[in-house]
């Protein structure tokens, strides 16, 4: 029993430090203050950052406790695309911050094609998520 306790306590504390870290590394790289900033919202920057730290902390109990949301299908295509935005942008806003894309292709000597590869590789973030959600890997 107390090892089921320790494990548990183990478990919470290894999901709230990695919520954490998410939460952190979007308002530390300023993707969160940049939509601010794009929409120019700047002055509810506060409120962004609560309902991120919000979205971490329910979208870990959501998946702890497999909580049943009897929305149906018109929820799950709302919450679909918006899930798809935000990761798009989450990918393009680490991809500008990091300037991955121009290191690899002049490190590599990779002059011609960019374009192709970039839209093969969302093609295959596509293909892999509708595959993961459709043949219910999870």
């Amino acid at each position: 029993m107390w090892q089921q306790i320790f494990l548990g306590f183990v478990g919470f504390c290894a999901g709230a430090i990695i919520a954490g870290g998410v939460v952190g590394l979007l308002i530390g790289l300023s993707i969160v203050p940049r939509y601010a900033g794009i929409t120019h919202t700047a002055n509810h920057i506060l409120l962004y950052e609560d309902v991120t730290l919000l979205g971490t902390v329910l979208g870990n109990l959501y998946f702890l406790y497999h909580w049943h949301i009897p929305l149906g299908t018109p929820f799950l295509i709302f919450y679909g695309v918006f899930s798809g935005i935000f990761l798009g942008a989450w990918i393009l806003a680490l991809a500008e911050m990091a300037d991955v894309f121009p290191i690899f292709s002049r490190r590599i000597k990779f002059t011609e094609g960019l374009p192709k590869v970039i839209v093969c590789v969302a093609l295959g973030k596509i293909i892999g998520s509708i595959l993961y959600y459709y043949l219910g890997w999870m």
